[in-house]
């Protein structure tokens, strides 16, 4: 019987439980007529599966597998046509449903993968049915470990980044927080397309690895008046060293800051707001026409374009490190720690033969 990764339920207050995890058996899948089922290789770790297990993500619940990245095999389909298709094809598997291609948001309810009630399956098991609509082709310059990386962080960089923010060459862009998932692909999506990129960060050894991935350089978040010593680095030569956009996972007081560092009409994506839930919009930056554009996860139609944009730029996604399926506590002892630089990953099977 397949294994599973899952997690039990235990009392107590969000914030202050800490549900373990167990492995448990479930039945092979058997794909409908639109179904492929894919054998996972790797699944890679968020943010939201750490909350969860302190049930602080909304609908978190035991006994459904984990995880929302996935790459993986595809052994079996529902139908001749998605069997030419897909049979043995390695394949990312979209970390949400929902949400096919409007721009403006989800054109129905919205659900990610992993854990919670509203969508009850998830990567971090051998086997996994899902829709065929919802599996993409990997970029085949990654390994099992690069390519799990993708999915839900991939998605959200990308829709921050390149749709949101409408990055494009010869732009100048700051990533706040460097070293998570998001903002990492955010660097590495902005710099492929020509900008240049400046990061922030609250350790130096993470603004110096995101020079070696094409950053122009960064400043540490935790000094004092950051936003100016920033503008101090990018105004040399008498140029003027004004940013076209912010790509922020913070929140906090990063539009206070963007009055100082953007240009007339710059535009701030927040992807997130770990920092605190609210953001002062103070009236100068309504003044100086800073725009502000909320982005969440995205769409199936933009994980299509971010991974098309991985293949044909050859970008390689960071991972920090990966686990084997029964060390899979190790791995968010690392994300629990948050001095991780790149994607967590569980190698949930070890790799078949040449495909």
């Amino acid at each position: 019987m397949p294994k599973a990764i899952v997690m039990d339920e235990q009392p107590g207050k969000p914030g202050k439980v800490y549900w373990p995890l167990k492995s448990i058996t479930v039945p092979l899948p058997t794909p409908g007529p639109n179904e492929v089922v894919v054998r996972i290789l790797c699944a890679a770790l968020n943010h939201r599966d750490l909350f969860a297990r302190q049930k602080l993500y909304r609908g978190a619940a035991g006994n459904i597998p984990i995880l929302a990245d996935g790459c993986g095999i595809v052994v079996s389909a529902g139908s001749s046509d998605n069997e030419k298709k897909w049979q043995g094809k390695r394949v990312l598997i979209a970390p949400a449903r929902g949400w096919n291609a409007d721009l403006r948001g989800p054109e129905r309810e919205f659900a990610i993968l992993g854990g919670t009630k509203q969508y009850p399956d998830g990567t971090c098991q051998e086997f996994i049915c899902v829709p065929s609509s919802q599996v993409l082709a990997c970029p085949p310059h990654l390994s099992d470990a690069e390519a799990a990386a993708i999915p839900l962080a991939a998605l959200t960089a990308w829709r921050a980044t390149m749709v949101k923010a409408v990055v494009s060459s010869g732009q100048r862009v700051l990533v706040t927080g460097i070293g998570g998932g998001v903002a990492l692909f955010a660097l590495q999506f902005a710099v492929a397309a020509g900008a240049e990129v400046w990061v922030t960060s609250g350790s130096a050894e993470k603004v110096a690895r995101a020079v070696e991935l094409g950053a122009k350089g960064g400043v540490s978040y935790k000094e004092k008046d950051w936003a100016q010593k920033l503008l101090k680095h990018t105004s040399k030569g008498g140029k003027s060293g004004l940013f076209d956009a912010v790509i922020d996972g913070a929140g906090g007081d990063v539009i206070t800051a963007a009055v100082v560092l953007l240009r007339t009409g710059g535009i701030v994506a927040s992807y997130g707001m770990t920092v605190g839930p609210k953001v002062v919009f103070p009236m100068p930056a309504v003044m100086k026409n800073i725009e502000m554009r909320g982005s969440t996860m995205g769409s199936l139609a933009e994980l299509a374009d971010a991974v098309r944009y991985i293949s044909s730029k050859r970008i390689v996604p960071v991972v920090d490190s990966v686990h084997s399926l029964p060390n899979i506590e190790d791995a968010f002892d690392v994300m629990k720690v948050g001095r991780n630089f790149g994607k967590i990953v569980v190698r949930v099977q070890q790799e078949s033969a040449k495909i």
